[in-house]
């Protein structure tokens, strides 16, 4: 996905790699090299993050264009994943 994302500096950190952890937090490091965690705890009052809530669907969070995806087209987007996450450590 970093081949697509290439030549766009005006777009904020991406998301290179994600790994969900208990307590519906991820695990993220972006394309700068930092290594973020955010708490997805907040999304879980929107309808559209509804299915979050089972804990195992959680789980399957991946990286596709940037951001962090689950199954049926739901993702986040990548700004707020930034700006919403506190910094936990050097690249991974």
């Amino acid at each position: 996905m970093t081949e697509i994302l290439r030549g766009r500096e005006e777009l904020g950190p991406r998301v290179r790699s994600v790994r969900a952890l208990p307590g519906y937090k991820l695990d993220l490091t972006f394309t700068t090299g930092e290594r973020r965690l955010f708490d997805a705890k907040g999304l879980l009052e929107y309808p559209a993050y509804r299915r979050l809530r089972d804990e195992a669907f959680f789980q399957l969070a991946d990286v596709a264009y940037g951001t962090v995806c689950w199954p049926g087209d739901l993702d986040c987007c990548p700004d707020r994943l930034y700006q919403e996450s506190r910094e936990i450590g050097g690249e991974s």
